[in-house]
């Protein structure tokens, strides 16, 4: 499998999708792909804004995307795609929308024989087991929480360390390990802003300058870098 996992789409001050764009390119290569755009987790503007936004920042490295809603067969141009992208936004409407079309079987399986995935956010969510690490308000109830489970661990995107000033509500560590205290043996990734996660065949690499943190039931969360070795994450 081929997959690039973005905790996020785009930094403060910068444009859209502009700090991951190189790796978009290197991880896509030079040639043109016929990729698919996934933009169901959008829920404040429409599919073709979304299409629209993604478009123009690919255009800068030499790609384009076609959005999956222009399509009257969606399974058959999941079959097509020679590559899946999928966008942020909510997670369990992107979810509800996939499980509604029937899509996830489709998708897994085709990123399973090769096909490059690339997500942010949401889209780095769904690569995981379930959704259950999302920071996201639950604004639509899908039909279960299993999600493609192209990875054996889950992401918390967006990872932060600390509340915002004068909020005395719980920090994002304190509900990780309330995940981790009822699913045992499961590993967490807080994924911070401006890194991502490339699996390539069954290397799984971080990409960036900053570290991630890892949390697993009874053991200390241990800080990461891009050269430590995350193959304990795949088995």
């Amino acid at each position: 499998m081929r997959l690039l996992l973005l905790s996020n789409s785009t930094n403060p001050g910068e444009e859209y999708l502009d700090y991951p764009k190189n790796n978009i390119r290197e991880f896509l290569g030079d040639k043109a792909v016929n990729a698919l755009f996934i933009p169901y987790a959008a829920v404040t503007f429409t599919y073709e804004e979304y299409e629209e936004k993604v478009n123009n920042r690919f255009a800068e490295i030499g790609h384009r995307v076609t959005s999956i809603h222009r399509f009257n067969n969606p399974v058959e141009a999941i079959e097509n795609a020679d590559a899946i992208v999928v966008g942020g936004g909510n997670t369990w409407q992107l979810v509800a929308m996939l499980q509604e079309k029937k899509l996830m079987k489709a998708i897994r399986k085709r990123v399973k024989k090769g096909v490059p995935y690339i997500g942010w956010s949401a889209g780095s969510n769904i690569a995981c087991p379930t959704l259950r690490t999302t920071n996201d308000m639950p604004i639509v109830q899908p039909k279960k929480f299993k999600t493609l489970k192209l990875v054996p661990f889950q992401i918390n995107p967006h990872y932060l360390d600390v509340n915002p000033a004068n909020h005395g509500g719980e920090t994002r560590e304190a509900r990780i390990q309330e995940f981790i205290e009822i699913n045992r043996d499961v590993y967490v990734v807080g994924l911070r802003e401006s890194t991502m996660l490339l699996l390539e065949e069954k290397e799984l690499r971080l990409v960036g300058n900053r570290t991630v943190r890892i949390f697993h039931y009874g053991q200390e969360p241990q800080e990461l870098t891009s050269k430590d070795d995350f193959s304990f994450l795949l088995q």
